[in-house]
């Protein structure tokens, strides 16, 4: 095969087995193979080379990830979605080959691996924040979680579990571009050393008891048909579902509660000025005995809407709020809609724009029992997916984390269970048992390790309870959040800055 067909095919294959290491198949370990093998395609590349089997690598890999998007909206969004994140990955490629070529890594292979990892970490960070306030989605720490990898989160967070997943690869890449070549030392050593990386997370010290006291918290995923788009114009239903749900909740025993939980958009009609919701989530609380945090949409601000998480108390009042910090582009607003429009007319089904929220993703909730408030963690749907959102909830005092959700545009794909992943590895990054309420599945109630306790399934009605521990120790990852954000980013440029300068004064030198 020729050259540049062989590595065009590599690449391919490549970001195919990324996308095989995410949910729902979940085989983690592809995901080394799948750098590793964006190692090889990328061996020989000039830079523009770089460019194109990177973004071959990035689309191949997105185009299956985000195949909900294609659900969603249809398949004109799915592509342009998949090719423009896959623009970054070229970015990487086109990065690297600088590096590479400069001969910074020439003189110890292993400041390559090192290099390669730092340049696709960055990469991962830049994506999360352009364009229209980034799509971190794919993030390759969101593969691991059944990986001891994961553990890592706790150090660094999602930052350092690709960091160190991303210098697993280049370590299998730089052994096989070795074993080529016939340097049997580095063919033998590192894949050895990839081992170790990937078994560096057991030393991770992960706690998981209560330090501040228990919260006991029912959860009510009170499910709406698999209708994609449509299931937003079943909002009297998914109200009643819930109501409905709650009761059958109670009906199971769970003893009493210090809080109801009801996932995103569970009460698309706002309770605060629609009688018939308001008296649905107070007959739901009452029946709890306990605050209800309930999702709903706030159409109160001329210019768009809020979307809303309310604590309502059994006497039918607002105790807290939080509105969304961060709206999905395309989804929840739409940026640039007259040239959106021209893709895909899904855009106008967003009559009002969701606008940002200002406050922490915080709730306040009173705890008899404890005597005193509860911070909660309150991140709503794709904001859990944003290092800062968490990071910054948690400084703020939360001792728990809940992800109230809304997956009913996807269908049966794997974008619940994709979120999920982000759940668990919250979870770990911050100490915090978490609970994602979904209001079609995937639910789960997560422990402060990752680990899953009880979940449910999808487009199914079902309730759980569990007494959470409640915990109010920082993480390193949460502590120096800013570090994790920023270094690899500005290290990468400065890397491949430095690679560029060396090769345009070597290209020029008399």
């Amino acid at each position: 095969m020729h050259g540049k067909a062989l590595r065009l095919s590599l690449a391919v294959l490549g970001g195919l087995a990324l996308a095989a290491s995410f949910p729902d198949l979940g085989w983690w370990p592809l995901a080394y193979v799948a750098l590793g093998v964006l190692w090889l395609s990328l061996a020989r590349a000039n830079a523009w080379g770089g460019f194109f089997y990177g973004w071959a690598f990035g689309t191949a890999f997105m185009l299956p990830h985000v195949w909900w998007a294609h659900e969603a909206v249809g398949p004109i969004p799915w592509v342009a979605l998949s090719v423009a994140s896959g623009a970054f990955y070229g970015l990487f490629g086109a990065g690297w080959v600088h590096v590479h070529r400069s001969g910074i890594t020439r003189a110890n292979p292993w400041i390559g691996v090192l290099a390669f990892a730092l340049l696709w970490t960055g990469m991962e960070g830049l994506r999360s924040m352009v364009p229209f306030g980034g799509f971190p989605w794919g993030r390759v720490a969101f593969s691991q979680l059944d990986s001891t990898v994961s553990n890592l989160a706790w150090i660094g967070g999602a930052p350092l579990t690709t960091f160190a997943a991303a210098l697993a690869g280049a370590l299998l890449g730089a052994a096989a571009e070795s074993m080529l070549k016939r340097r049997l030392l580095v063919a033998v050593a590192a894949p050895l050393a990839a081992v170790v990386v990937v078994g560096s997370g057991l030393f991770v010290p992960l706690d998981g008891q209560a330090t501040t006291g228990t919260l006991r918290v029912g959860v009510v995923q009170g499910n709406v048909p698999n209708a994609g788009l449509d299931a937003f114009a079943q909002a009297r239903e998914v109200t009643r579902n819930h109501r409905d749900g709650t009761l059958a909740l109670m009906e199971d025993d769970p003893g009493t509660l210090d809080l109801l939980l009801w996932p995103e958009n569970s009460s698309d009609y706002d309770p605060r000025t629609d009688e018939e919701s308001s008296a649905l989530v107070t007959e739901a609380a009452q029946a709890a005995g306990a605050p209800l945090l309930l999702g709903t949409n706030d159409y109160s601000p001329p210019e768009g809407r809020y979307n809303s998480m309310l604590l309502w108390s059994t006497e039918g009042a607002v105790m807290d709020s939080y509105n969304k910090q961060r709206p999905a582009p395309f989804a929840e607003y739409i940026p640039i809609r007259d040239i959106a429009r021209k893709f895909s007319p899904e855009v106008d089904r967003v009559r009002h724009d969701v606008l940002a929220g200002e406050n922490s993703a915080t709730i306040d909730l009173p705890v008899t029992e404890l005597g005193r408030t509860v911070t909660l963690g309150a991140v709503i749907c794709f904001e859990v997916a944003y290092d800062r959102i968490v990071a910054d909830a948690v400084a703020d005092g939360a001792e728990v984390l809940l992800v109230p959700t809304n997956n009913a545009s996807f269908g049966e794909t794997a974008e619940s269970t994709q979120q999920l992943a982000m759940s668990r590895l919250r979870a770990i990054e911050t100490g915090r048992a978490t609970v994602q309420a979904s209001t079609v599945g995937v639910s789960a109630i997560i422990d402060p390790r990752g680990r899953i306790l009880e979940e449910t399934g999808l487009f199914t009605a079902e309730q759980m309870h569990a007494e959470l521990p409640l915990r109010d120790g920082i993480t390193p990852a949460v502590r120096f959040r800013l570090i994790w954000a920023w270094a690899p980013l500005l290290g990468a440029l400065a890397l491949v800055g430095t690679a560029i300068t060396r090769r345009l004064g070597q290209r020029y030198e008399w």
